[in-house]
């Protein structure tokens, strides 16, 4: 991937640009994984923006984003490539009519017009003329034996078929792998990448957040549902809110043209925000029954 970069602060505005708000520790991290063609492992809570950043990064240096979505029970082969068995056995048959040789046959049998290119392999032969941005993920809902060979593909960026060679990608792809920390991650993995973790936001980086992504959203709205979503992340919930929750609700209540918060509007769209029915019921029965606490809500 070409030298863009030449600052920190250079990677805060273009970020900024692409209506992400980054702080100066993640621009750091961001700079480094881009000068030094490390991989990036993003940590955090769901929603906070960790996939945003992969997102982000592909539309700065104008670039393709490869995204492997992880999961348990993900392989090598549906994480690398795998060969069109259909085609194969029809271009058998059509060839057997033709009276091919068996050596001719498998000659053109296993080549590249019947290898279907997984997200990995793809990242490697695209980066042959521009390095895209690979996303790997939500990892830790992925095997420890998928992390294992995980680690052969980001230490070299070549891969070997028998049927064609070996593969190496000429540029490194800027590489983003994040984690929901379900599970912990083997160390070997963090030692090949560069850390950081993205926490929820303060009230001042929720707010700009807000009026970044949503343009035409009134001031005082926004301060309005920063400072909900701040307020409603302290209770002890099953599942705490993120940054994406706090932008879908912000763009539903436009939607039904809203400009200020009050009480009916936050029980009708109250699904908008938590996603489970016992954080629910808690917020209706201990936090909304409350007249303090309910009020408190709507404290500037």
């Amino acid at each position: 991937m070409e030298s863009r970069f030449q600052s920190v602060d250079e990677v805060m505005e273009k970020m900024a640009d692409a209506r992400y708000i980054a702080d100066r520790s993640l621009a750091t991290v961001l700079f480094l994984s881009h000068r030094l063609q490390k991989p990036i492992f993003l940590e955090g809570e769901p929603g906070v923006g960790k996939t945003e950043v992969a997102i982000v990064m592909a539309k700065i240096f104008n670039t393709d984003l490869i995204r492997l979505q992880c999961y348990e029970g993900l392989d090598a082969t549906s994480a690398l490539y795998e060969w069109n068995y259909p085609k194969q056995l029809l271009y058998i048959r059509l060839e057997e009519k033709e009276r091919r040789s068996k050596e001719e046959i498998e000659k053109v049998l296993f080549s590249e017009q019947f290898l279907i290119k997984r997200p990995l392999l793809e990242a490697i032969v695209k980066a042959d003329h521009k390095a895209p941005v690979l996303l790997i993920d939500e990892i830790d809902r992925s095997d420890e034996e998928f992390e294992a060979f995980l680690l052969e593909v980001l230490s070299d960026f070549q891969i070997t078929i028998p049927e064609v060679g070996t593969i190496k990608a000429k540029n490194r792809p800027l590489v983003v792998v994040t984690s929901n920390r379900t599970r912990d991650v083997h160390d070997a993995l963090k030692r090949r990448c560069l850390y950081h973790w993205i926490d929820y936001p303060s009230f001042e980086k929720e707010y700009n957040i807000i009026l970044a992504k949503l343009p035409g959203i009134n001031q005082r709205f926004a301060q309005q549902v920063a400072g909900f979503m701040q307020r409603l992340r302290n209770e002890d919930l099953l599942k705490r809110p993120g940054v994406s929750e706090t932008l879908d609700w912000a763009r539903a209540l436009m939607e039904m043209h809203r400009e200020y918060l009050d009480e009916e509007v936050v029980m009708e769209t109250i699904g908008c925000i938590l996603k489970y029915q016992e954080d629910i019921e808690k917020f209706r029965e201990e936090i909304w029954q409350n007249d303090e606490r309910r009020a408190a809500y709507f404290t500037a």
